[in-house]
């Protein structure tokens, strides 16, 4: 058996996204992850892929891949993150959240860096597409997004109620389309949000106004 990592991932399913089908699958979802690295410029962001990523220039933020027991890239660390709470405007996790324990570590973790307002964007492998012949004994894991929608509420995190499909069907070629709802695309991308709590004012008791000559009693 392969020589499983900390990160949960044995190191084939890590080499996979060095291969033909796998590399095809990150370039469909390279202008996907731009878009979302460029949503909050006045913030920093945080982005954990599954190979050492070619960060956008000129844009602030950090960028890791699995290493060993934890991450490397401008720094190198494992979970918790050496990172400020509440500092991050946008964290991608591009196919690295397949962890033991479900990715709970790693999304709670998303949730505390994330400002109030701040947005997770996932890229999950879609069990139901033609595509997973390509990865299917490498290790990976896959599941629907329902069950992603729920661990990230479990976090503290609200996600949109529909995802998008990305990826190829089943040629090991890239391909940039979009749709809405997994479908048969290779992957899928979820987004959630960071909601800050809202204050809930007090309300105060209604006066009933007494009619003019009624006894009170």
């Amino acid at each position: 058996m392969p020589l499983p990592l900390r990160t949960g991932q044995p190191a084939p399913a890590i080499l996979w996204f060095a291969s033909t089908p796998g590399r095809a699958l990150l370039q469909s979802e390279q202008s996907a992850v731009e878009r979302a690295l460029a949503e909050r410029p006045a913030q920093p962001w945080l982005w954990l892929a599954p190979l050492p990523p070619l960060r956008p220039a000129g844009r602030r933020g950090l960028a890791l891949s699995p290493c060993g027991d934890g991450w490397r890239g401008e720094v190198s660390c494992s979970l918790p993150l050496p990172l400020p709470s509440e500092a991050f405007g946008t964290v991608v996790v591009q196919h690295v959240a397949t962890l033991d324990d479900g990715g709970r570590a790693l999304l709670e973790e998303a949730a505390r860096i994330l400002v109030p307002g701040g947005r997770l964007v996932m890229f999950l492998l879609n069990p139901l597409s033609p595509y997973r012949w390509h990865w299917l004994g490498h290790g990976l894991r896959a599941s629907e997004p329902l069950v992603w929608r729920r661990r990230l509420r479990a976090a503290g995190l609200q996600p949109d109620a529909v995802s998008d499909g990305i990826g190829p069907r089943w040629r090991t070629e890239g391909d940039l389309r979009e749709q809405s709802g997994a479908g048969f695309r290779a992957a899928y991308l979820v987004r959630a949000e960071k909601r800050a709590m809202p204050l809930t004012p007090v309300r105060q008791a209604r006066v009933l106004a007494m009619p003019q000559g009624a006894s009170a009693a």
